[in-house]
């Protein structure tokens, strides 16, 4: 990792050890071990991304992946949605703080922002089951979707194929040996 890279992300992670205080970012007992849960997580999925490419990421929360890809990746564009006006607020000041200049912070409903968004990969992590990312991203066809799952992936697969047609491949967590990376295309 690049000096520069693990010094915006390190600021990264003493804000939201600032700000997990007093807004709810990412479940308490993570943030002792953040590091290795929230951005080696978020980073394995950095070089799924095509170059120059637009993201949406979903439910954007505390930013993971989506912050993390923008600051490992500024040849994208990373759109965050994100509902909670509070959390936008931190992700704006993340945003600002890192110097991350790829990143838009939408503080909107996701039915209500993401078809209006030009994209090529739709992100999200700890956010829903399968079949409700796949019916959020309906409005987006041949946006490439990738998903952090956790140990259930599996189950949320034969699921979601009762109501969806999709082709997807999935690797495993490197964070965390019974989850996976899903990438799904044509939805």
């Amino acid at each position: 990792m690049q000096p520069e890279l693990r010094q915006k992300l390190q600021l990264y992670l003493q804000l939201l050890t600032k700000w997990q205080r007093t807004i709810n970012l990412v479940a308490p007992n993570t943030l002792t071990q953040a590091w290795e849960r929230h951005i080696e997580d978020s980073l394995q999925v950095v070089d799924m991304i095509p170059q120059n490419a637009t993201i949406a990421d979903l439910g954007s929360g505390g930013g993971f992946p989506g912050m993390v890809i923008a600051l490992a990746r500024p040849d994208v564009t990373v759109n965050l949605i994100e509902s909670d006006q509070k959390k936008c607020t931190f992700l704006l000041v993340v945003s600002r703080e890192t110097g991350a200049k790829n990143v838009h912070v939408y503080s909107e409903r996701i039915e209500n922002i993401l078809p209006k968004l030009p994209v090529d990969v739709i992100t999200a992590r700890a956010l829903a089951s399968l079949g409700t990312l796949l019916d959020m991203c309906k409005s987006q066809p041949n946006a490439m979707c990738i998903f952090l799952k956790g140990e259930t992936w599996r189950q949320e697969v034969d699921l979601a194929r009762k109501d969806h047609l999709f082709a997807f491949d999935s690797q495993p967590s490197k964070t965390e040996p019974s989850a996976a990376i899903l990438r799904i295309m044509r939805v």
